[in-house]
């Protein structure tokens, strides 16, 4: 009798296992995940992306491939996966301009950002840096308050696109300092780091990883930064709180899924993002990077965009900024 039951048992153990492993292939039948990328390829986003699908191939045993469409500031990816059906295997790689700003500041952006989509996991998180070109005569920030107003004409200060989170964040600078200089938008971080280094904009805000490099090469210096502590790669640069002046902003990048993708399916990709971004060895190639990986559920990850809007949506639309 007992040698029954604990067959009976292994029958039913047997059963349940196979019906969770099968919700599991279910959840992504088809055989191919698709990671988003709202920009070209080769710029922070896309390596983080294409990371990230390599370390969950072989986790969710299907093929994880990334996608480039870029368009529209990264405003076309979003209006696509609006429309996605929940048959779709596919996620986007989101940030603040997209999921944030662009919402904000257009009369239409062509979704809804809380309403269209639903965030999977956080994977990066990082940070602004306000840099001077090397011709100009400052090394701490407060001196370069100093210096600016001493030279009114040479008041510039360049962000890599107008309406982008550095202008932002410029703009939460220059209000915090007291003053007002010409805020001028490049058409991305390459011709704003030659203008910087070639002496044509003395000052710059940017993300700490497109700063760090030219930074470490001596091209420019990086006077402050924007995290609550010092940088573990720039031990040596101030924050802004330690030069005396109360900010700090931080980025993020977040996969995002369309909203009619099925529950069961988001709590899994969700559970594997969160698995393989605790990898010590994923999180070193991120590092090696220039990128600060996050290990983030769903729900973590709500929680933090829900602070993070009401950090900056009021900022944005204190600026006037209309791109309209």
């Amino acid at each position: 009798m007992m040698m029954k039951n604990r067959t009976r048992l292994a029958l039913i153990a047997g059963a349940l296992l196979g019906a969770i492993g099968g919700a599991g292939a279910q959840a992504l039948d088809g055989g191919l995940l698709k990671i988003v990328v709202p920009y070209p390829p080769g710029g922070s986003s896309d390596r983080a992306a294409r990371l990230v699908a390599e370390a969950l191939q072989p986790r969710l045993g299907v093929t994880v491939m990334v996608e480039n469409r870029a368009g529209a500031g990264g405003r076309l990816a979003a209006q696509q996966l609006r429309r996605e059906g929940a048959e779709a295997n596919v996620l986007m790689l989101g940030n603040p301009a997209i999921m944030v700003v662009a919402p904000l500041v257009y009369k239409d952006a062509g979704y809804d950002a809380d309403k269209d989509f639903v965030p999977v996991s956080q994977i990066t998180s990082y940070d602004f840096g306000l840099a001077v070109a090397s011709a100009v005569p400052v090394r701490e920030f407060r001196h370069l308050v100093a210096w600016l107003t001493a030279n009114p004409d040479k008041a510039n200060l360049g962000v890599p696109a107008t309406g982008s989170l550095p202008h932002f964040f410029a703009l939460m600078v220059t209000e915090k300092v007291g003053m007002a200089p010409l805020v001028v938008g490049y058409k991305g971080s390459a011709p704003l780091l030659n203008d910087l280094m070639g002496g044509h904009v003395p000052v710059a805000v940017d993300t700490l990883d497109t700063l760090e490099p030219q930074h470490e090469g001596g091209k420019l210096r990086i006077l402050a930064v924007s995290s609550e502590k010092r940088s573990a790669t720039l031990p040596n640069v101030p924050t802004f709180k330690e030069s005396g002046f109360d900010l700090s902003a931080r980025g993020w990048n977040v996969l995002y899924a369309p909203a009619a993708m099925p529950a069961v399916k988001v709590k899994r990709l969700a559970a594997e993002i969160k698995t393989v971004m605790a990898d010590p060895q994923l999180r070193a190639k991120f590092t090696a990077a220039k990128m600060e990986p996050v290990s983030s559920g769903a729900e973590q990850t709500s929680a933090m965009l829900k602070a993070y809007k009401a950090q900056w949506a009021p900022v944005i639309q204190k600026s006037g900024f209309n791109p309209n």
